[in-house]
């Protein structure tokens, strides 16, 4: 029987396009898991460079891990800064009624 070799999965590999990012963030913010979304915004932040983007949002790289943790409490002024370092903008529209 041949042996099986399991690594770890890391999504930050795979979120490579503007694109990526736009159907990770569109599903985590639809979804309504607050935890998830940090955790995609996280997984987001490290596929394009933790440190630099820590550099430009004006915090440390360790803190900015801590507040894109799952349980991790970012401000939304910094929410929306790292949307904006990203080249995104959140945008609000009407619920569609059920």
């Amino acid at each position: 029987m041949a042996k099986v070799t399991v690594s770890d999965w890391d999504p930050a590999e795979f979120i490579e396009t503007k694109e990526d990012v736009l159907a990770n963030l569109s599903v985590a913010f639809e979804d309504g898991d607050i935890d998830y979304l940090l955790k995609i915004m996280g997984d987001i932040a490290r596929s394009e460079g933790m440190t630099q983007i820590a550099r430009e949002l004006g915090v440390t790289r360790e803190g900015l891990y801590k507040s894109l943790a799952p349980s991790g409490n970012p401000s939304f002024e910094t929410v929306l800064k790292l949307l904006d370092i990203l080249g995104f903008r959140l945008k609000v529209e009407h619920k569609k009624s059920a």
